[in-house]
């Protein structure tokens, strides 16, 4: 019993915060080096993630706040990049000592036993978790700090922000967060989108927006060694009316052969005749990493001569930009 509350009293749930507008490759790299010092790593898009380090203190060696350093040293000296390290007993604690860090970067550890008079400072809008909206509220009945909050009834927050979120706000304010690090390496899913200057009703229009939406999605997938197992298209109309449809593919696959025939399927099957396009969105699903999925041997000496194009166009993209190569070039593969 003594063990267990000494484990509770450990700050070890690590709050990472990446630069804005971070490219998504160098997230992935980022969450790399997070799982280097834990296995529990919780990716949250586009520039966050959370690390669970209570059982990563006694393999390493090392406390939270050293844990937190070697990160920091690690993304400057791997990746050419700071971030901003909370560290704290709880998520919600972690996550509101990162955003107290000024940048470009920084370690922030709280201890267990100096929560509450950590918090109890802050204004009630730095506390994780609390909106424009709920901060807005509460200073307009005098609440302007993080410890007035966890000392006023939770009924009283209750009345202010509603039921559940005046609970949830009290307990957090009070250090209480009983949420677990949820291991995540990568979002389930991913989507492009494409927007039409002009309302179109034009069929080849439309097919080639979607023809750059596939090209852009497969290599988005491709870059995160990712594959997608279903393919979802959503269709805009003027008036704010949508279409939408999700189907599986046949096979796993970051191919924009696979992507680009499923794309066109399910665009078939909108059955467009007059309405007019505002946008389109297409979106993969049901992501998994393409490590676990056995990829099948092409007889199809056509489709193996594309996979090759592929590779090579996404080597030259990674090397001169992602525009280097458009979709005109990709129609000519999968001619």
């Amino acid at each position: 019993m003594a063990a267990a509350e000494d484990q509770m009293r450990v700050s070890s749930v690590m709050h990472v915060r990446c630069p804005d507008r971070l490219p998504e490759e160098t997230f992935r790299q980022v969450l790399e080096q997070c799982a280097e010092l834990s296995p529990t790593v919780q990716a949250l898009p586009p520039s966050a993630a959370l690390v669970e380090l209570k059982g990563a203190l006694r393999y390493h060696g090392a406390d939270a706040r050293r844990l937190g350093e070697v990160l920091r040293v690690r993304t400057l000296s791997r990746l050419g990049i700071d971030v901003r390290v909370g560290i704290g007993p709880t998520i919600t604690v972690a996550a509101t000592a990162s955003a107290q860090i000024d940048a470009p970067g920084g370690v922030l550890a709280v201890d267990p036993d100096r929560v509450l008079d950590w918090l109890g400072p802050l204004p009630v809008e730095a506390l994780h978790g609390v909106g424009p909206k709920q901060a807005a509220a509460l200073r307009e009945y005098g609440v302007h700090c993080v410890g007035l909050l966890a000392a006023i009834p939770p009924a009283t927050v209750q009345r202010l922000l509603g039921g559940r979120a005046g609970r949830i706000v009290v307990d957090r304010a009070r250090g209480i967060d009983p949420r677990p690090v949820a291991p995540r390496a990568l979002p389930a899913s991913a989507s492009v989108r494409h927007s039409f200057v002009q309302h179109t009703l034009d069929g080849a229009v439309v097919r080639g927006a979607l023809l750059d939406l596939v090209v852009q999605l497969g290599l988005q997938l491709r870059e995160r060694g990712q594959v997608a197992r279903g393919l979802t298209l959503a269709l805009r109309f003027v008036g704010g009316t949508g279409w939408e449809k999700t189907r599986r593919l046949p096979e796993a696959s970051a191919h924009e052969d696979d992507l680009r025939t499923m794309a066109f399927r399910l665009i078939d099957a909108a059955g467009l005749q007059r309405g007019r396009l505002t946008g389109l969105v297409l979106k993969g699903e049901d992501l998994v990493g393409a490590a676990q999925v056995a990829e099948q041997i092409s007889l199809d000496r056509a489709r193996e001569d594309r996979l090759v194009a592929e590779a090579v166009s996404d080597r030259i993209r990674r090397k001169f930009g992602p525009g280097v190569i458009g979709p005109a070039a990709a129609s000519r593969r999968a001619s």
